[in-house]
């Protein structure tokens, strides 16, 4: 029945007109699609973790101005918070272990991690803080702030993915995440007496994640 047989019946002796019932009606329906709408938004934002077994930080560096070094930090710690119907209003925190430096030499790597370098005894570890995601195409750049040997400075990576999910034998829900960034090592104060013929200044990073579903 609608809202006047409704008051009519209750035994109303001066029933509303339709023409007042209208404003009551209108302002029932849109209370209904807000309480509808708020489950929804809120199913929209998702938490993921990344799996520190499968996710890592790598980077490439210019040396003697003939090749490449390339390395990787272990322990990579990201909670992204996902919003499935508009992806620019997501986020990422993410925690790096700078003292799992590993080039493959292992006389290197205890150089790198001295206070020359990375100085990992007083900073262990680096952190991302994104600011903001826009999405071009079929990627997304993501600004923040990289704090690493102590000093913050913006960054911007261009992110792929999210990647389709998927399900382990476990029942946990996966998704990917591959993103490149070049940053400057002696913005970050790394061995800025080194000669950038010998050592070079641009840093690329790439990073995956292996992101599990909370």
């Amino acid at each position: 029945m609608d809202a006047y047989a409704s008051l009519i019946r209750s035994g109303l002796e001066e029933p509303l007109n339709r023409k007042e019932l209208q404003p009551v009606k209108r302002l029932a329906i849109v209370a209904g699609v807000l309480a509808l709408a708020a489950p929804l938004a809120l199913a929209q934002n998702t938490t993921w973790v990344s799996d520190p077994n499968h996710s890592e930080v790598d980077f490439a560096i210019n040396h003697m101005s003939i090749s490449k070094v390339h390395g990787r930090f272990g322990n990579v710690n990201a909670t992204i918070q996902l919003n499935a119907a508009d992806i620019t209003k997501s986020s990422v925190q993410v925690t790096i272990g700078v003292d799992t430096i590993d080039t493959g030499v292992q006389a290197r790597d205890k150089d790198l991690k001295g206070a020359g370098f990375f100085d990992v005894a007083s900073f262990p570890t680096a952190t991302f803080t994104s600011s903001g995601v826009t999405k071009s195409g079929n990627d997304l750049s993501v600004t923040g702030n990289l704090t690493l040997h102590g000093i913050t400075k913006p960054v911007v990576l261009t992110v792929e993915g999210p990647t389709a999910q998927v399900t382990d034998q476990r029942g946990k829900v996966h998704c990917g995440f591959s993103a490149t960034a070049t940053i400057s090592r002696t913005d970050f104060g790394i061995a800025p007496k080194a000669p950038p013929a010998m050592v070079g200044d641009e840093v690329k990073l790439t990073i995956e994640v292996d992101a599990v579903k909370q």
